[in-house]
């Protein structure tokens, strides 16, 4: 849930970001962890694929980000900094607040979208590597729409 009725009408990703509760103990807390999300997000958005990444974008960001959002911090944060905070974070708080921007981006909200669910599958035994480093295989793709309860299934060779 959202901390105040602004972030509700603020469609700031960092509004939602701060109703996450940060889970960690006080003492010693560097970062907040809206930032480190923040920072997260932007990495991951950016091809991130660890920790180690994070930390590596956190650094060559830091001095655009620290000035855009108004902030003093010292140093980036580091791996481990981002390691700590993710063993702690509240997943379905995180979630809700990342689907409930995704739906405020939308202008009239998300009351007429269809629920898409797709599902693939490849046919155990079948893939066949290429000459290209590529591979042929025999998939099926299954697309399920939530207010029509009807399915869509196509297969590929």
């Amino acid at each position: 849930m959202l901390e105040s009725a602004s972030a509700v009408t603020d469609l700031a990703l960092i509004s939602y970001l701060r109703s996450i509760p940060d889970a960690r103990m006080r003492r010693g807390v560097r970062f907040t962890a809206w930032y480190l999300l923040l920072v997260a997000v932007l990495g991951i958005l950016s091809g991130c694929q660890s920790m180690r990444d994070l930390e590596r974008f956190a650094i060559r960001h830091h001095t655009v980000l620290t000035e855009a959002l108004g902030m003093e911090l010292r140093r980036p944060p580091s791996d481990s900094s981002f390691c700590y905070f993710f063993q702690q974070v509240d997943v379905a708080a995180l979630c809700t607040a990342i689907r409930d921007w995704t739906i405020a981006q939308i202008p009239e909200g998300a009351a007429d979208l269809d629920q898409l669910v797709c599902d693939g599958k490849t046919l155990r035994g079948s893939i066949v590597p290429l000459s290209g480093g590529g591979a042929a295989f025999i998939a099926q793709v299954t697309l399920y729409s939530a207010a029509l309860g009807v399915a869509n299934c196509y297969a590929e060779a």
